[in-house]
């Protein structure tokens, strides 16, 4: 299985975390479409050419061995276009509460990422668990 450094996987959600605030901050949701296109681009080129990683790459030399799964550090990456999909979507037709539910939420699951708990993770393993056929009890 490929893996991922955890200092890139930091430094895309550090990088999310500062868009969101910076467009909460000036009220701009422009913001949130730059953010939107740094992770697009991240996503389709395999997070090789996500603006933040590349950061990442030239400020944190490091030997870290922690690491993530390329297929998890995908469907994490999935989920945050998809907030910022809807989140710049809801802005677009005036719906301000709900772009900012959706681009908070998005806040909220890369700030606890960078606290150590993995909401994307969670919800991954939901999936896998129901595509497998095996109930999720609570």
């Amino acid at each position: 299985m490929r893996e991922v450094p955890m200092r890139y996987v930091k430094a895309n959600q550090v990088g999310i975390v500062l868009f969101v605030l910076l467009s909460f901050g000036f009220n701009q949701p422009l913001i949130l479409g730059a953010l939107w296109i740094i992770q697009v681009v991240g996503l389709v080129s395999g997070g090789k050419l996500n603006l933040f990683v590349q950061i990442g790459k030239a400020v944190l030399q490091g030997k870290g061995k922690e690491t993530q799964a390329v297929e998890l550090q995908r469907f994490n990456n999935i989920l945050a276009v998809v907030f910022l999909s809807l989140a710049l979507i809801s802005f677009s037709l005036s719906w301000q509460v709900a772009g900012y539910l959706f681009s908070g939420m998005l806040l909220l699951a890369a700030s606890a990422a960078l606290l150590g708990y993995c909401v994307g993770c969670t919800v991954y393993f939901w999936y896998k668990q129901l595509r497998a056929g095996r109930r999720i009890g609570f």
